[in-house]
Parts: structure tokens; sequence; C-alpha cells
């Protein structure tokens, strides 16, 4: 089964209170088998909109990502979230 990928590009609006998501987002995804492989603002834009903030998990699978995604945990962390971040997020399926 091929892993899946959590891509979040991020723009924040609100430093201070973002910053409380940002402590409650890992710990999410840690209880849905998510790993962390990369988290930061440290990044060289190559191509496209520049973006504050990147984050890279991995799954076990698609479904584990989405089931993730879609949590009820995660649910207010998002809603918590709105207004003071603008975020793209996309999940993609890694290779076999």
């Amino acid at each position: 089964m091929a892993k899946a990928y959590w891509v979040s590009r991020i723009n924040i609006k609100d430093p201070e209170t973002y910053r409380f998501y940002t402590e409650a987002a890992p710990s999410i995804l840690r209880k849905y088998g998510g790993t962390i492989l990369a988290r930061g603002e440290k990044a060289e834009q190559m191509e496209g909109e520049k973006h504050h903030r990147h984050v890279i998990a991995e799954f076990e699978s698609m479904d584990a990502a989405m089931t993730c995604y879609n949590s009820p945990e995660y649910r207010v962390a998002r809603d918590f979230r709105r207004g003071i971040a603008d975020v793209e997020t996309v999940i993609v399926e890694g290779l076999d």
C-alpha cells in the first residue's frame, strides 16, 4: 500500500494566535499515524506564490491521511485557524 503525504502551504496573518494552532496540530496528526517530515519557514521559493510556512506530513495511506483531516479534532483546529492564516493543503498518494 502506498503512503500518503499531506502538504500544506500557509500564509500567517496573526502569528501570535497561530502559535496555538502549531502547538495543537502535531499531536492530532500523530494520533492518526501522521509523522511530520518538514515544518517551518525556511524554504527557497523556486516557482509560484511564496508562503510563510510549509508542512509535509507522511501517513501510512490515503485513508489514514483523509481520516485525520476529516477528524473531529482536526476540524476544531481548522476552524480555530480560520481567519488567522490562509492555508492550501493537498493530500497526495506516494509511489508504491
